[in-house]
């Protein structure tokens, strides 16, 4: 996989292309500022891109703008961003141009290796990655229409709002499959959201409704 790498701490942007390169990747580009991102990512149109919210000159969002822009000029461009804290307000906007694609992590994730390289992998592959905490926040802050589902409900909607199929759902519940299955349904259908047949469309739908 090939990818360009945005991010102005150097120790941290270096680990990111040992971790990458040592996995089997090839880093095509490193940036250290807001303004090398977007020429970086439309020269080399990576597989995925590995991006820093805040980044020099400014440390507000350029990361997160260059992403955006990146992903409406290269439509579909995988991309992952990292940030120090969960921002609520970044995740939320970054989603809004849709979830198939996009991940978001705050930076403690990358020290969990296994962790986070299966964050950029299901990224690349067209997924969902959102780091748990920006889940939670994403739901606390829609937590009145939540009021509806069973706490296990809302365990599998922040499992699946994740990008996690129904196999690992089960194994992190430690609970059949089927019962994965019930689950969803019933937080569909207690949400009014549209029945989907599993895959991407299903955790579009759910990001859909808790960033709506």
């Amino acid at each position: 996989m090939r990818i360009v790498i945005a991010e102005d701490n150097v120790l941290l942007r270096e680990g990111l292309v040992l971790l990458l390169t040592s996995d089997g990747h090839e880093v095509a580009a490193v940036a250290g500022s807001g303004p090398e991102v977007l020429p970086a990512l439309l020269e080399h149109r990576p597989d995925a891109a590995v991006l820093d919210v805040r980044l020099p000159p400014g440390f507000r969002d350029e990361g997160l703008r260059a992403a955006i822009e990146a992903r409406k000029r290269i439509p579909g461009l995988p991309v992952l961003v990292l940030s120090q804290y969960v921002e609520e307000t970044y995740a939320a906007e970054l989603l809004s141009g849709g979830a198939e694609g996009v991940g978001y992590l705050l930076k403690d994730r990358v020290g969990r290796v296994d962790e986070f390289l299966d964050a950029l992998a299901r990224v690349a592959a067209g997924g969902t990655a959102l780091d748990p905490e920006v889940v939670s926040q994403l739901m606390t802050a829609r937590s009145d229409p939540l009021r509806a589902l069973t706490p296990r409900e809302r365990e599998v909607l922040g499992l699946m709002a994740q990008g996690l199929d129904n196999a690992t759902i089960a194994t992190t519940l430690v609970i059949t499959e089927r019962s994965v299955s019930k689950h969803i349904g019933a937080v569909f259908a207690k949400l009014g959201l549209p029945p989907t047949d599993g895959g991407h469309r299903r955790v579009l739908a759910v990001l859909a409704y808790l960033n709506s």
